[in-house]
């Protein structure tokens, strides 16, 4: 008899939330698993990632942590200071991460975590990869999804599935073409921010102690000023730097085009940050000419549904987030995990029931969607925080920063063991366990 593993199950996207969904599903015991993705392969390009503990549960329950965690870094604490002087307004430690919530808080590559999920992913014979292969059209939503993909070098062709997890991004074409058959449209929110990137060698820093003592260091470091900030830690076994800034977006709010990165010049981002300290500068400077690159901050107002049919949106396809409290790429591992959870609750005589399946992943989306629009508004929220000018408003906020070893709350929502606490003690896949039946009937009530 069939049952739930027999499921077709397609995947748009092998980005982080693509491939964790996969391989959640094939943990499942699902015996068809298709992931689609526009590039030729993953690359596993990127710069530096923060993996909190509520996605280290995550991953090991995908069996897929051990290798990532091998050449990361086990963070210890972090370190807000001012950008204009390098002065400390505040040192929050966290020696005891692992023991508090089960899992280390971890920094590493991006290519590292990619990589790990891909490598668990391979190990799963349910799994197929696509590369090369992007999505067209959504013919259709319901009693089965068919989609047509367009591969590289070759005619299109269309697929048909029984549930379809569209992990393609915060330009995902399935959530326009969703929206648009509901009769409505997907808003972007300009945030006004963007960001460079950079990574730095060992090599480049150990003529510089204090650059060394940076990157041999267990510490996260954040330097705040007026709508800016500079956020650093070691990654890859301590072999690079990691730094990653906000700034007011100049570049792309003046481009006609709908671009999302862009090469930039070095002396724009010096002068970006002309009046951070010295030692800021220093590392700023170490940047070659020709590899400054620039990203435009993007998220989208809420989205009125996740799910259409038997199709369901995740990670930045629903919520992206700005990046200030490190949980975009948690958050979207996090929704794979928690539809392979509904969808394995679906009944073997409820197989062929398109409102049965529409239903499990509307829990789903009842289950995540105030959640991680919670720490979508918290990071927002973090940013404004950290970028505060001269005035009233930022002499409350160093206030409270000073007297953050007294309160157990941070302004950098991030490093507030408040704000760490809630996250990182939420298990959101024991969460969709517990409620699960209870959500599925009260949707069948609504409708009743």
């Amino acid at each position: 008899m069939a049952g739930f593993k027999d499921l077709r199950i397609v995947v748009i996207g092998a980005g982080m939330g693509g491939l964790g969904a996969a391989l959640a599903f094939a943990k499942k015991g699902f015996k068809k698993i298709d992931v689609y993705e526009t590039a030729s392969n993953l690359g596993f390009v990127g710069a530096g990632i923060q993996m909190p503990p509520n996605v280290l549960r995550v991953l090991d329950r995908l069996d897929c942590w051990k290798e990532i965690e091998a050449e990361a870094t086990n963070v210890k604490g972090s370190s807000i200071r001012q950008g204009s002087t390098n002065a400390e307004l505040a040192s929050v430690s966290m020696p005891d991460v692992r023991e508090k919530y089960g899992f280390p808080h971890l920094t590493g590559h991006r290519a590292s975590l990619a990589g790990g999920l891909y490598n668990g992913c391979k190990k799963e014979s349910a799994i197929t990869f696509h590369f090369s292969t992007s999505v067209v059209r959504v013919e259709s939503y319901s009693p089965k999804p068919v989609l047509t993909f367009q591969p590289r070098d070759g005619e299109p062709f269309q697929v048909e599935a029984d549930i379809v997890l569209a992990s393609d991004g915060i330009k995902s074409v399935t959530r326009t073409q969703m929206l648009a058959d509901l009769g409505t449209v997907s808003s972007e929110e300009d945030t006004g921010q963007a960001a460079y990137r950079i990574m730095l060698k060992r090599s480049e820093m150990e003529h510089d102690p204090e650059m060394i003592a940076l990157l041999d260091s267990d510490t996260v470091v954040r330097w705040i000023g007026p709508q800016r900030h500079i956020i650093a830690y070691p990654i890859s076994n301590k072999q690079i730097y990691n730094i990653s800034t906000t700034q007011p977006d100049t570049n792309f709010a003046a481009a006609t085009n709908a671009t999302y990165t862009t090469r930039a010049s070095k002396k724009a981002m010096l002068d970006v940050f002309a009046d951070f300290c010295p030692l800021v500068q220093r590392i700023l400077d170490l940047v070659p000419e020709g590899e400054v690159c620039e990203w435009k901050l993007r998220i989208h107002k809420p989205l009125p549904t996740w799910v259409h049919g038997s199709v369901a949106l995740l990670g930045d396809a629903c919520h992206p987030t700005l990046p200030h409290l490190s949980q975009g790429a948690a958050m979207a591992i996090e929704d794979g995990a928690v539809l392979a959870e509904c969808v394995s609750r679906i009944p073997s005589d409820k197989l062929n029931d398109s409102e049965w399946i529409t239903k499990a992943l509307k829990v789903y989306e009842l289950l995540r969607k105030p959640y991680t629009s919670r720490l979508v508004d918290m990071a927002s929220e973090s940013g404004r925080g950290l970028h505060l000018g001269e005035g009233k408003a930022k002499e409350e906020r160093d206030r409270q920063f000073r007297e953050s070893g007294k309160t157990g709350s941070v302004p950098d929502r991030w490093a507030s063991p408040d704000v760490q606490k809630m996250i990182y003690s939420f298990d959101t896949v024991q969460d969709a366990r517990d409620k699960f039946d209870e959500v599925f009937a009260s949707l069948s009530a609504e409708k009743a």
